[in-house]
């Protein structure tokens, strides 16, 4: 939990995390080493301090992302956001021997989200339920840019994707998280782009479409997909990580957000390990907008908005109350539960 300046307490949720295996041994080919490099060059806006080793950040352990996100993060709770890239990791990409063991030691910190992939059809929709019963997940996310087989990527527009959010509302998974941001080496860029939002936000108005990096660098192209989408959602991770390198330009883009989609439509990530939230919650309660942007926008940042976006609107979407959930925490003392097992797949 945060403590500002002030005194206050701040509940954070963190929705946006990762545990993942990228490292040789788990490496299908030379593509899955283009993908985590290129992972790790986005990690150099990081400050200076918090720069990871190259190995380390190739495969790190469940010790080191409790202690980085929970202790050390400020996080009270994190959503797991997992995905696959099969065709470039033998065990796929996101490590979930792992979160299953956080989720056991800690159900009350730690939410799984489980993925899919359309294109794998019949046997998708059978594993997607069969994951549901396991998690009982109340999102999914969805990376439209993996590879199978022949295809680069898919759409939210396309048949068998709409037979899968059909199949989300019939499971009660009701919030659907995309990633739409800047390109990953060796994917294609057209993969990424948010047009296909607008088609799964109109076609199904029962479900939260999170769009995770607030479609960078499409922002302009979102913001007005999103205004008018009420059910869309725009997640920070990525985007708030220029706020140490570059603070006019995160400045430019939360006040767009805020112009477009109000304070109740923006959610925080920190998109661990690419960076490490403990600086970017850091610096995110103590930012302020320039005053010549405040005045072109006319939005507000102050820190009711802060809480909103750090915890109060993903809270809403996963029905977490907050003040019985403070209150639980209180007995959760993660120091006497150190966590051995490292991330394997």
């Amino acid at each position: 939990m945060y403590r500002t300046k002030d005194g206050e307490e701040l509940f954070i949720i963190d929705g946006h995390i990762a545990a993942w295996d990228a490292s040789k041994e788990n490496r299908l080919n030379d593509y899955g080493l283009q993908f985590i490099d290129c992972f790790y060059d986005y990690h150099q806006i990081s400050p200076e301090d918090y720069i990871w080793p190259r190995d380390k950040f190739y495969k790190y352990d469940a010790n080191t992302l409790v202690n980085d996100v929970i202790l050390n993060g400020y996080a009270d709770m994190a959503i797991f956001q997992p995905v696959y890239l099969n065709e470039f990791y033998k065990n796929g990409f996101a490590n979930f021997d792992v979160s299953d063991e956080l989720l056991k030691k800690y159900p009350d910190r730690f939410i799984f989200n489980i993925t899919t992939d359309p294109r794998l059809e019949e046997r998708g929709l059978e594993e997607m339920e069969a994951m549901a019963k396991k998690y009982n997940p109340k999102g999914l996310k969805l990376y439209t840019a993996d590879w199978y087989k022949d295809s680069k990527g898919y759409k939210l527009s396309d048949p068998w994707s709409k037979r899968y959010l059909e199949k989300c509302k019939e499971l009660g998974i009701k919030n659907i998280h995309i990633h739409k941001g800047p390109t990953v080496r060796p994917l294609n860029r057209d993969a990424f782009d948010v047009a296909d939002v607008d088609d799964a936000a109109s076609f199904f108005p029962e479900l939260n479409f999170i769009v995770e990096h607030v479609g960078l660098p499409r922002l302009e192209d979102f913001c007005w997909i999103a205004k008018q989408d009420k059910n869309i959602y725009g997640g920070l991770s990525v985007a708030i990580a220029f706020i140490h390198q570059r603070p006019r330009y995160f400045a430019e883009i939360i006040s767009e957000l805020l112009y477009w989609l109000g304070e109740d439509r923006i959610t925080f990530g920190s998109d661990y390990a690419i960076w490490d939230p403990k600086w970017i919650i850091e610096k995110f309660v103590d930012f302020e907008i320039p005053a010549d942007i405040l005045k072109e926008t006319g939005v507000t940042f102050d820190m009711n908005v802060k809480r909103k976006i750090l915890a109060d609107n993903i809270a809403k979407l996963y029905d977490i109350d907050i003040d019985a959930k403070r209150e639980k925490l209180k007995h959760c003392n993660l120091t006497s539960k150190a966590v051995t097992t490292p991330l394997r797949v």
